[in-house]
């Protein structure tokens, strides 16, 4: 199902020419969305590490060279403009975005004997990254499928498809670009792009946003092979052996912290694993908080005072080997005194520390064998309750996860979101409170299943979740004034259709994720009846929540629900702002298409304009359309004031 977009304004006439400094202030304004067009348009074959970087260098040489004044010729000063530029677009903009695409059509062409190459057509000189892998984040199963329907298309197609669906240019203005592209057919390009129409507004996602990347190591074996390996080595052992020379305790008991850099009191007492914190076993029994501040020091390693000052000692100054990740607002500095210590032990294949310093939850990972490799997590969890408090993760293996589970969980289960009729399997814990390994859903390419933590204590069973983070985000049901835990059978099915959506808030420092029907459709020509969900997802830090709206058709499987619409830092579906508008153009069993939309039980009127019309009293709205229909929704509340589509 498509989203329902806002209209685009329709071309007017060019203007003569555009000035050099006019095309590098629009290239630099609109830098992150002509990078998004170039990734979508380059050919995935190309792989998501290049088609980033290639992306980046298409953009960057997408200026003329020279930068005279005006006057001084089309080269140096002024270049020529787009024949038809759309009024109120810049120029400079249309100019940009039309070498922009020339290139990354020249990137997909395959390179012939006794032809010259393009420059496209060649790896990317500038920008270059060295030992590190970066894509964009993963986006869930309909971002997924539409990334392999862009794959089968041709590039002129897939430039097309992309024009049409992120530019939202006409079919003629997209036709004129394909061919000042170089295009030889851009109305056969046009309609094998329309085939694949019905996901265009997928493109504004995270899986196509090539300047939001994350982060992976290159072929580690193969790099050990190199030579240059070989001389880091021993100017690593030079240095080392230098350090040992020097007053003071030098490198070695650190194990992979970088060298000193202060030695006064309280940063010495800081590193010092005699004093750190350590809660008695029995102390969240009578304590007036239940947070990560009442939990008892638990581990086999507990006594271990060289793995807890490595530890202490790479939190402060984590050396060039140390892998080290921190959640959205995190700081990643030192503690600023002692911190608590919770866990020490063994956890597979790893030895693992877990401190905590009011603030801050630090997992400190080695293997059983030195310190090569060791591993440096923060996650934020300040202000944590008896509910936000229950798990944390200690270790990750081979797609699996294991939790340890506060000191008041009395039982554990395992939950599979996707299947809300099947019961809750038992998990087994140890007698420090460490499950067994849980699968991992964060990383799964197919959404098959989703696994999810149910933890039982005397207030109640909450069901929380693994998106990539130390601290597993808390899953609920209802409307924002009073969501509740996730435990009757309507709440696990409407779950069931947003499960595979979660991966579009991962990684994001969230706290927990909240799913809100506010409004049941009776669809027409007798489809049944869908349900509108709204999901947010609240972060530690407060700011940075990720609101969608879900449109949730008749399903006999639970099918995922279709993202309506999206927002980023809104307070919509929330305890400040419990409101929320959103629509989509939906096709019945008959094959008729209609623009559906909804509101939260304050909206008391629905308006569609923009190339169709259509009003509705109450919060709930169903006008016939034609495929490919777009239109703006607008609606009123029960006070008079307006209220706009998620966005």
């Amino acid at each position: 199902m498509l989203n329902v977009a806002p209209e685009q304004d329709i071309l007017n006439p060019p203007a003569p020419s555009v000035g050099v400094e006019q095309a590098e202030a629009a290239l630099v304004e609109h830098y992150p969305r002509l990078v998004r067009l170039a990734y979508l348009v380059l050919p995935p074959s190309l792989g998501r590490n290049r088609r980033v970087l290639t992306a980046h260098a298409i953009v960057q040489r997408s200026l003329p060279r020279g930068r005279g004044g005006p006057g001084d010729g089309a080269e140096e000063g002024l270049i020529p403009g787009a024949r038809r530029p759309g009024a109120g677009v810049d120029p400079g903009y249309v100019y940009v975005r039309r070498r922009v695409v020339r290139q990354a059509l020249e990137a997909g062409l395959p390179l012939r004997r006794r032809a010259w190459p393009k420059r496209a057509q060649l790896p990317p000189l500038l920008p270059q990254v060295w030992g590190l892998r970066l894509f964009p984040r993963s986006g869930g199963a309909d971002e997924l499928a539409l990334d392999q329907r862009l794959s089968a298309l041709s590039g002129p197609a897939r430039a097309a498809y992309v024009l049409r669906g992120l530019e939202r240019l006409s079919d003629d203005a997209v036709g004129a670009e394909l061919t000042a592209a170089g295009v030889g057919d851009a109305r056969r390009a046009l309609v094998e792009a329309g085939e694949h129409e019905s996901r265009s507004a997928l493109l504004e996602s995270a899986e196509f946003d090539p300047c939001s990347l994350q982060a992976r190591p290159t072929d580690l074996m193969r790099r050990r092979q190199h030579g240059r390996a070989a001389l880091a080595a021993v100017a690593a052992l030079v240095v080392c052996g230098a350090l040992i020379g020097l007053p003071g305790d030098g490198w070695g008991p650190d194990g992979a912290a970088a060298p000193s850099y202060a030695q006064n009191p309280a940063a010495q007492a800081a590193l010092d694993p005699a004093h750190l914190l350590r809660v008695e076993p029995t102390a969240w029994t009578t304590a007036t908080r239940s947070d990560f501040s009442v939990w008892p020091a638990r581990g086999d390693l507990l006594g271990d005072s060289g793995l807890l000052r490595r530890a202490l000692a790479v939190w402060a100054r984590p050396g060039p080997s140390v892998q080290v990740s921190a959640t959205p607002g995190t700081p990643a500095g030192p503690p600023m005194g002692a911190p608590q210590l919770l866990f020490a032990g063994d956890v597979d294949r790893a030895r693992v520390v877990l401190l905590y310093d009011g603030l801050r939850v630090a997992r400190y990972a080695e293997p059983h064998e030195g310190t090569a490799g060791a591993a440096l997590d923060f996650a934020r969890v300040d202000a944590a309750d008896l509910a936000s408090a229950g798990a944390l993760v200690v270790g990750r293996t081979d797609g699996n996860v294991r939790y340890l589970t506060a000191p008041w969980v009395r039982e554990a289960s395992v939950r599979d979101l996707l299947t809300p009729g099947a019961a809750a399997r038992p998990l087994h814990r140890d007698t420090y409170g460490v499950t067994d390994p849980v699968v991992s859903p964060t990383q799964a390419r197919q959404c098959t299943s989703w696994d999810a933590l149910e933890l039982h204590d005397d207030s109640g069973v909450r069901l929380v979740t693994d998106l990539g983070e130390l601290a597993p985000a808390r899953l609920t049901w209802g409307p924002p004034s009073d969501p509740r835990d996730v435990g009757d059978r309507s709440a696990r099915e409407g779950w069931a259709r947003t499960a595979c959506l979660l991966p579009t808030v991962r990684s994001h420092g969230v706290r927990s994720v909240n799913d809100w029907q506010f409004a049941q459709q009776a669809l027409p020509e007798n489809n049944g009846t869908a349900g509108w969900i709204c999901t947010r997802a609240e972060t530690w830090r407060g700011a940075g929540s990720r609101v969608f709206a879900q449109f949730q058709a008749p399903s006999e499987r639970l099918a995922p629900g279709a993202i309506a619409a999206r927002a980023e830092n809104s307070a919509s579906c929330g305890s400040r702002e419990a409101r929320v508008l959103a629509g989509v153009l939906w096709k019945s069993r008959g094959g008729n298409w209609f623009v559906l939309a909804a509101g939260s039980p304050q909206v008391s009127s629905v308006t569609l304009s923009g190339g169709m019309s259509g009003t509705e009293k109450g919060n709930l709205l169903a006008v016939r359309a034609k495929e490919g229909a777009r239109a703006e929704l607008n609606g009123r509340l029960a006070d008079g004031s307006p209220i706009s589509t998620l966005r």
